[in-house]
């Protein structure tokens, strides 16, 4: 455990996910001069639960578990300061301390979540579920993310990159992150992001093959892969 400068927004960050800040308060301004002159250089994030982010301690309720965003690049536009970071190791916040002058936490590290080769088909049912989810969906809404966006070869760091595209809301990102195993985080995306879809893509008139293909792959799969092989015991 150890303190550790922290920068709550309204959105979630997952590890091995890009990050793009525009810097321009001075508390947090402070934070990133302070943050820079260490290496590797890094502070953690956490949705804002309540409240705005221009808000303080006093007007903020923040969620308890986040992710260490590392800095990867830096630049300057029109007097502020553009920062791109990468996600890293989750985080679960102990203690938020008083803001010197911006938001510090005691933090300690949530385990990574380890890779099984059985979990192959379930991780492959996710893909198929959140890439054609958000196919379907950019039909009739705006999404940040592209259906054919590149994950990473390593199936642990996509699975969390697939996490980071699903179009799900910010309460249903955060359950994610908090996920105590790889098979759990992958059964929760593939519910949830089946639900989103739902929501998103209500006025689908007509199913197509690909949609089949979903269903097909939900019913192949659920008997297999609903039980945690490994499953994992709760934090004390």
């Amino acid at each position: 455990m150890g303190e550790f400068a922290m920068f709550p927004l309204g959105s979630v960050l997952f590890p091995h996910m890009p990050l793009a800040l525009r810097v321009f308060e001075p508390r947090y301004l402070v934070m990133m001069s302070r943050v820079l002159g260490d290496r590797p250089s890094e502070f953690g994030v956490v949705l804002i639960e309540s409240g705005s982010e221009a808000g303080g301690a006093d007007g903020q309720r923040r969620f308890g578990v986040g992710t260490v965003a590392r800095v990867t690049e830096l630049g300057a536009t029109d007097g502020d300061l553009a920062v791109i970071a990468r996600g890293a190791r989750r985080i679960e916040v102990v203690e938020w301390l008083p803001d010197d002058p911006h938001p510090t936490a005691v933090v300690r590290d949530l385990p990574d979540l380890e890779w099984d080769e059985s979990l192959r088909p379930l991780y492959e049912k996710a893909e198929l579920v959140v890439r054609r989810t958000i196919a379907r969906a950019s039909e009739f809404v705006e999404l940040p993310w592209d259906a054919n966006v590149e994950l990473s070869d390593e199936p642990a760091e996509a699975a969390w990159q697939l996490a980071g595209i699903a179009p799900l809301t910010q309460l249903d990102q955060v359950r994610l992150l908090g996920s105590r195993s790889l098979h759990a985080l992958l059964t929760d995306l593939v519910d949830l992001t089946v639900g989103a879809g739902e929501v998103l893509t209500i006025s689908w008139a007509t199913e197509d093959h690909l949609d089949a293909e979903i269903a097909e792959a939900l019913e192949t799969t659920d008997d297999d892969h609903r039980s945690d092989p490994n499953p994992e015991e709760d934090p004390p």
